[in-house]
């Protein structure tokens, strides 16, 4: 109640609600509102854009986290910022997983590329997330059949710390290389897909400046993948049943695919995707 309190009080509630504790989430972890931050209508635009294609990667990907918001109000060092929480107990993440995340983490900056005839710098933090995933997929959890079953720890300085060959130094740049290249086309391959549906989701953060999981099933119908249990239990609302009765035959979700997937080691705890401000 430390931060929901003095929230409840600024907005003159006399009881702490969900609302607040939403707030409060959202302080933490997206930092705190810059509302007198202005940005020109360009950059407002390419904010939108960027978080629209976060959102339809998170929306589609089987494997991705579950979308609860994506807002273009600037808050902490970013601009925008999309707000996911974890599929499953999050124990462990499989290669099907971690791919779906990376390619989701790249959807801000591939959205620019099909959108605008140049891109921006407010990407840093999400290739930053993919490399470093990468990296341990190739360096510490097995995923890589060209270094195989290898362990190399970091040292302070960012440096692999165990002794190895220059070739396998090279094979591992290749690999991490690989691995994020596919993520990419992944995530490209969608976003050409879906680019009606992201003018769409853009257009309405430009109109409203945050969407939530209700919005999203207003404009693109309900996600095509049952959510985990947990997720539906708290936030599989009235909306999104309404949205499958209405949706029809048409719009059916499609049969489950993949079952059985093999799981791989702990990955690195969901956060926030966030354009960054320079």
């Amino acid at each position: 109640m430390l931060i929901q309190s003095p929230i409840a009080a600024r907005r003159g509630a006399e009881t702490v609600t969900m609302e607040h504790f939403e707030a409060a989430i959202e302080r933490v972890v997206g930092g705190l509102e810059h509302r007198s931050l202005v940005l020109s209508p360009e950059e407002k635009k390419t904010v939108a854009y960027h978080e629209a294609g976060h959102a339809i990667c998170g929306w589609y990907f089987k494997y991705a986290n579950p979308l609860l918001k994506v807002s273009i109000i600037p808050r902490g060092k970013g601009l925008g910022y999309a707000q996911y929480l974890p599929n499953g107990e999050g124990v462990m993440q499989s290669m099907h997983q971690m791919m779906d995340q990376m390619a989701m983490t790249l959807g801000g900056r591939t959205s620019e590329e099909l959108h605008f005839d140049t891109v921006c710098s407010g990407a840093s933090d999400d290739f930053m997330k993919v490399t470093r995933m990468a990296t341990n997929m190739v360096t510490k959890w097995g995923m890589s059949k060209k270094i195989g079953y290898l362990f190399f720890e970091d040292d302070t300085q960012q440096q692999l710390h165990k002794p190895f060959s220059e070739e396998t130094a090279r094979n591992i740049d290749m690999e991490v290389r690989r691995i994020v290249d596919e993520a990419y086309k992944q995530c490209r391959d969608l976003l050409t897909e879906k680019k009606r549906e992201i003018g769409l989701v853009a257009e309405e953060l430009l109109r409203k400046e945050m969407l939530s999981r209700e919005d999203m099933i207003r404009l693109l119908g309900p996600r095509p993948f049952e959510d985990n249990k947990d997720f539906t239990k708290y936030f599989g609302g009235a909306g999104e049943r309404q949205a499958k009765e209405m949706s029809g035959p048409d719009m059916a979700p499609p049969e489950s695919e993949g079952e059985g997937k093999p799981f791989g080691p702990p990955g690195d705890a969901p956060a926030p995707t966030a354009f960054e401000r320079r």
